[in-house]
């Protein structure tokens, strides 16, 4: 998969917040992010160069709420224009979950990707577990397609399943 679209200069704006291309500086931020004990287990096994190579350039984005990061959301594309989609993922720092922020940043990616990137579907795989994000994808417009078996590996080294959750352009709230 390899990145096509661009963003605009100022960033992705959402109802709420906005997504802005990562650089060097969100690091720090996305580390304590990913660290925090409540956002480890789903993210677990990020170090610094993990955080560097697979979170800055092109498909990762900080989520700002009134400039201050809250958040990371990152996207990968199938370009085959007979497949054409784009998956993403997301972290919300636990002090700023619970507000829609979110399904907003959710939302504004997939809308960016429909609209510059060409996409017509976008999919997201949280833990079959994890009830949140399931009910924050949900709200977003993401619809259930499939439970997929030993999916991701846990921070114990255990496989769990993960909920397959898709949204094509027509259904975009």
């Amino acid at each position: 998969m390899t990145a096509t679209t661009t963003e605009p200069p100022s960033g992705i704006a959402g109802q709420t917040v906005v997504l802005r291309p990562t650089t060097p500086e969100h690091v720090p931020v996305f580390l304590e992010i990913l660290r925090h004990p409540e956002i480890a287990p789903w993210w677990g096994g990020y170090d610094l160069e993990r955080v560097r190579r697979e979170l800055l350039g092109p498909h990762g984005y900080a989520i700002e709420l009134a400039g201050e990061v809250v958040g990371l959301i990152i996207y990968r594309e199938e370009t085959d224009p007979d497949h054409r989609h784009a998956a993403l993922d997301l972290a919300l720092h636990p002090d700023h979950q619970g507000q829609g922020l979110g399904c907003d940043a959710l939302r504004a990616m997939a809308r960016f990707l429909f609209r510059s990137g060409g996409h017509h579907r976008v999919t997201i795989d949280p833990a079959a577990h994890n009830e949140r994000a399931i009910r924050s994808c949900a709200r977003a417009g993401f619809r259930p397609v499939g439970v997929m078996r030993s999916y991701e590996r846990s921070t114990d080294g255990s496989w769990h399943d993960c909920l397959l959750m898709d949204l094509v352009s027509a259904d975009l709230p």
